[in-house]
Order: structure tokens, then sequence, then C-alpha cells
């Protein structure tokens, strides 16, 4: 009997090790507030970049993106087995952008256009203007 019960309780034990691991490669989402993150070129500039250091550096572990340019966010629906939140947060840095607590790499970030600047800096949406729309 003994030797019964020993195999299947191992079975069992890793079938739910296996289990675990299928669960925590589901897909996840992160809503990443950035303060430089509000108009049209803005989101084509992160957007192009994003698709680059997807392919390059994240195996492909963001599935896609959303924006929210009148709140300033980014919606990321991503695989944890394959890229964390903090590297998604670096590459939005590395492409100039502010995430969450974390800010834009300096250098790139004076390369931005003044619409994609900290609205601290004199950036984003001028009054009567909005620039969230696609333009025509």
């Amino acid at each position: 009997m003994k030797k019964i019960i020993f195999p299947a309780l191992l079975l069992l034990l890793s079938a739910s090790k296996i289990n675990a691991q299928v669960m925590s490669n589901k897909p996840q989402w992160i809503t990443i507030k950035s303060e430089n993150l509000h108009c049209w070129e803005c989101k084509e500039r992160l957007d192009a970049y994003l698709l680059g250091e997807n392919r390059a550096n994240m195996d492909n572990g963001m599935l896609q993106w959303k924006f929210n340019l009148i709140n300033g966010e980014l919606k990321v629906q991503y695989l944890p087995d394959r890229v964390s939140v903090d590297e998604i947060r670096t590459a939005m840095n590395n492409a100039g952008f502010d995430a969450d607590t974390a800010k834009a790499e300096p250098s790139v970030y004076a390369k931005l256009p003044p619409a994609c600047k900290r609205i601290a800096d004199g950036g984003g949406p001028k009054k009567g203007i909005p620039c969230h729309l696609q333009p025509d």
C-alpha cells in the first residue's frame, strides 16, 4: 500500500507545482502614470520606442498597451515570466517619459519636443488646443 501512496503523492505535488507555474505566466495588466504623456506626438514616440524595445530586449513580453492621454497613463498587458514591471518603467524612462515615480532619462527628455515635456517645465497641452486627439 505504501508503494502506491508515495508515487501518487509525488504525482499530486508535481501537478500542483506545474499548475502554479502556469498560473504565474498568465498575462497581467499594469497602469503606469506619466507626467509628460498627454499628446498625440508623445503617444507616437513612446509607441514606436516600445515596439522596438519589446522585440529587442523584452522577448515580446508586452502583449499590448493602451494610452489614456487625458490622464497621462499607459496601461500594459505583459507576461511576468518574460518582462518585469520595472523593465517596462525603465523602457519608458529611456524613451524620455516619466513612469510613476521614476523620472525620464534626462538626456533623452531634453530632446523631446515642447509638447512632450512636463507641465512644470512648460510642456503639455496648451489652453484651448487639445493635443490628445489624432491630427487630421
